[in-house]
């Protein structure tokens, strides 16, 4: 049988640095909210951000083509071609945005955002345009390292990214650009650790992925060419879905800006999703340990299924200590994060919604994981569309009388999470045995 041991080795390197990369953004707000105009800045990134994350987030999925597809030097190249023309694609469109006037609209219109605010949110776009493309690259050389199961490479990257980030933050506080443009921070901070990071995925691709793609040791891959068309019908329900849960950010902001005291909301929300997804992230590495571990067969699927509902509980147990306990939330937010009272008032009821969480998470990672395994990720692109429509359903139908805007908003993402995963169990878990019928029992 599958030794949860070895999950616990694969998986503890990837959770580690997660969890401290999810401290990153904490860090960011903290000294974001130690400069000039705090509350706009804070807005402005929350904007920014949020488009260029929800441009990006389809290439996060470029790992998963890495891990299941890649068995050779020419298919690893073939998937690199691929990532590229996708990530300049991307990078191109966010361009646009930050120079077009459909920009201009979306950013200040569409938001209703102040004059002086949307300069500086399309400022920030126009400087995040090479985002998606490093993104891209990084995603690549990161799944290649886990299809030889050297995740603590990976992890050192993000270490090693995560500490020139936090170095960049301590030395740029008080220089004068920062102090003159108070959004160069994060920005600053964001490229320092992205570069870092690539570094060392350079050096661990050298070292340990080139000998093995040159030896074969890595099995006869998917026995198919890798041709544009197959990639993209591989990739295309991926990217959906990672494309509809960047989307969900920008939407939830574009209602709650248009609220009461928009402004304040949007820089609340910003501090609680940075806060909130330090505990509960790591959990969609789940999905990666179904394909790593093909080789135990069912029984190893059993026992990655009861080590996920392990993960989710333990998460969920980690959050009610944070975020329910009035002492703990309140020395994060306003000791350690120095988060303004006001905006801090306004953090307490969200993060009490955000550790309901984890368990969708844990539930969707291991059935996404299933059809990676299986190679079905069309099973996967139903869930997109459930998403987005049970968050535009409760940001519509709830009174915004009823909750403030951020607990509106959190609780929309809520509500989209569950669906997702109930949409993700009905077509990978239910509709199973039709499916596997037709591909001759896969799996």
């Amino acid at each position: 049988p599958l030794p949860y041991l070895r999950l616990v080795s694969f998986l503890l390197p990837l959770v580690v640095t997660m969890v401290v990369a999810g401290m990153m953004p904490q860090f960011l707000a903290g000294g974001i909210a130690r400069g000039l105009r705090p509350t706009q800045t804070l807005a402005a990134y929350a904007l920014a951000w949020g488009m260029a994350d929800f441009l990006a987030s389809p290439m996060s999925q470029v790992r998963q083509l890495a891990l299941v597809l890649v068995s050779s030097r020419r298919q690893a190249l073939q998937v690199l071609r691929f990532v590229l023309s996708c990530g300049m694609l991307l990078a191109a469109i966010l361009g646009l945005l930050a120079l077009s006037s459909a920009g201009r609209y979306i950013v200040e219109d569409l938001h209703e955002t102040s004059a002086d605010l949307g300069r500086v949110v399309r400022l920030a776009l126009l400087l995040l345009i090479p985002y998606p493309l490093l993104e891209a690259l990084q995603s690549w050389m990161s799944g290649l390292l886990m299809r030889v199961r050297r995740t603590e490479v990976v992890s050192v990257g993000m270490l090693v990214g995560i500490g020139a980030s936090l170095l960049t933050v301590f030395v740029a506080v008080p220089t004068p650009l920062v102090r003159e443009l108070p959004i160069a921070l994060p920005l600053l901070a964001t490229y320092a650790g992205q570069l870092a990071n690539m570094i060392v995925l350079v050096v661990g691709i050298s070292r340990y992925v080139h000998p093995r793609l040159d030896d074969g040791s890595l099995g006869k891959g998917v026995g198919v060419d890798l041709s544009f068309r197959y990639l993209a019908k591989f990739f295309w329900p991926l990217a959906l879905t990672m494309a509809i849960q960047g989307l969900s950010r920008p939407v939830i902001n574009l209602f709650i800006s248009r609220g009461l005291q928009g402004e304040q909301a949007l820089a609340a929300l910003a501090v609680v999703y940075s806060l909130a997804h330090l505990p509960y992230t790591w959990l969609n590495e789940l999905r990666s340990l179904p394909a790593v571990f093909v080789e135990y067969g069912r029984a190893g699927l059993r026992r990655i299924r009861r080590f996920s509902g392990a993960c989710g509980i333990l998460s969920f147990l980690l959050m009610v200590v944070a975020f329910w306990v009035p002492t703990v939330r309140d020395l994060l937010l306003l000791d350690l994060l120095a988060v303004p009272a006001a905006v801090a008032a306004r953090c307490h009821v969200p993060l009490v919604l955000f550790s309901f969480f984890p368990p969708a998470v844990s539930v969707r990672g291991y059935l996404q994981g299933v059809a990676l395994r299986q190679r079905r990720t069309s099973a996967l692109a139903p869930s997109a569309p459930a998403r987005i429509g049970a968050i535009l359903a409760v940001l519509l139908l709830v009174p915004g009388t009823w909750w403030s805007g951020t607990t509106r908003g959190v609780a929309a993402l809520l509500c989209g999470f569950v669906l997702e995963a109930f949409v993700i169990w009905y077509f990978v878990y239910l509709r199973r045995p039709i499916v596997l019928s037709r591909q001759k029992g896969e799996a």
